[in-house]
């Protein structure tokens, strides 16, 4: 491959004389143990191991246009400007939060005086609006950029499909715990000297960074700058340092993610999960009052005639937390989850519904049967309205078995009880009316 250009810009168009130029103070420990190859990036061995993808378009000489979609503190700066090195391009870089339509406009020229060796690499690209990011598209398909967006929001939501149909996506997980753990022992390598942590405390930091491995360093840093003593146990360092708030937005992806767990938990029945999963909505800060509509809609969906119950003690619960406030009224909403996990399944009375209202929109406007419907009036009785009607509660077992069907409309099989819960006995009823009808 090519040499790499080294004429690099950073987020605000400085070139890369100027962001090397000697700065003001001391720089942060997370840019001194920045990687300086893709052999040294940390935690995404999906894409840069051996068999990684990214490994294979470099041996192919062949880089698409790619958008990296990960969670903060992954690496997706550091692997788009190694990717630039590695495959011989110039790295330009802008930001969605700091760039408009001139600085947009500005890349393009450069890149196209460069003739195909640019990479543009644009941080947060989901900020870009539609018309914006339609603007890439002329030059990605022509060749004049090599386009490669980080995005912490999920593309198929986050981006047009026009701009996602030219380029691949990427995911880039959080770093697990052998990946930060080797950030630690990079930086006390870097520091000649140990973290001043006991085992447990240690741990203790790596939970905290919550899989970011840019706030791992910055904790690290904090904790180098203290003078040598005795090492930190875990009440100490939980009063030193504060654990990264746990990533969470109520009106994008991860709301539908937890939102998701939590109600296939309680489906799968298990109620450590589903509790677990309302904990992590609440403490993310969601709405209990949305919970709460979930929990109502579970109970219909997903118990339903299983247990009879659920669909009471859902608006009660609702009603309680109404009525009680945060947070004494959350432990209603939280016996609520652990009712419907543990509660038997079914969604016969769901699955009824929809088959009754696909047959509602296929027959039309087809009349009830002459004999069950009123006659209030002699014209109407004339014409056999109520006419043969059998009053169930004189047949025998209170059932007369007729035809409740219109005329013309074969009769149809909509509710299928399972064998769980209150549904059994359902069942039980329904296939003694079932023999009972044939034989009347």
């Amino acid at each position: 491959m090519a040499e790499p250009r080294h004429l690099e810009s950073d987020l605000f168009g400085a070139t890369a004389e100027a962001v090397r130029a000697p700065r003001a103070g001391p720089r942060p420990l997370a840019d001194r143990l920045r990687p300086a190859n893709l052999d040294e990036v940390v935690g995404q061995e999906a894409l840069l191991g051996p068999a990684g993808a990214l490994r294979a378009m470099l041996a192919r000489s062949s880089l698409p246009s790619l958008i990296l979609w990960g969670p903060p503190g992954v690496g997706k700066t550091t692997i788009a400007r190694l990717l630039a090195e590695a495959a011989g391009l110039h790295f330009h870089a802008i930001s969605a939060v700091f760039s408009g339509v001139a600085d947009l406009k500005k890349a393009f020229e450069e890149a196209g005086r460069r003739r195909g060796r640019t990479l543009l690499f644009v941080d947060e690209v989901h900020r870009f609006n539609r018309a914006q990011q339609d603007g890439f598209l002329p030059f990605v398909e022509d060749g004049t950029i090599t386009l490669v967006g980080a995005t912490t929001e999920n593309p198929s939501f986050a981006l047009n499909g026009a701009l996602l149909s030219r380029c691949q996506v990427l995911v880039l997980t959080r770093l697990d715990e052998a990946a930060l753990e080797g950030l630690l022992t990079r930086a006390e390598a870097l520091e000649a000297r140990p973290l001043p942590l006991t085992p447990e405390a240690r741990a203790a930091l790596c939970a905290m960074a919550d899989g970011d491995g840019r706030y791992l360093l910055n904790l690290a840093e904090q904790l180098l700058a203290i003078p040598p003593g005795a090492a930190l146990d875990l009440a100490a360092l939980q009063s030193l340092l504060a654990r990264r708030a746990a990533l969470y937005d109520k009106d994008r992806e991860e709301h539908f993610n937890l939102i998701s767990a939590l109600h296939k938990s309680m489906r799968g029945s298990d109620p450590d999960a589903a509790l677990y999963w309302f904990a992590r909505m609440l403490t993310g800060g969601e709405d209990p009052r949305y919970i709460a509509r979930r929990l109502l809609r579970f109970a219909a969906e997903d118990v339903g005639a299983a247990d009879p119950r659920a669909l009471p003690l859902a608006i009660a619960a609702w009603e309680s937390y109404e009525r009680l406030g945060s947070p004494e009224g959350e432990l209603a909403l939280a016996q609520l989850v652990l009712h419907l996990a543990t509660a038997p399944k079914s969604n016969a009375v769901y699955k009824a519904f929809g088959a009754a209202m696909r047959a509602a929109k296929e027959t039309g406007s087809l009349m009830p049967p002459a004999h069950i419907l009123n006659a209030p009036t002699k014209l109407m009785k004339e014409l056999g309205y109520g006419g043969g009607y059998q009053y169930d509660h004189d047949a025998e077992d209170a059932f007369s078995g007729q035809n409740y069907f219109p005329d013309g409309m074969a009769r149809q099989s909509f509710y299928t009880p399972t064998d769980r819960g209150a549904e059994a006995a359902i069942g039980e009823r329904m296939a003694r009316w079932n023999a009972a009808r044939r034989k009347r």
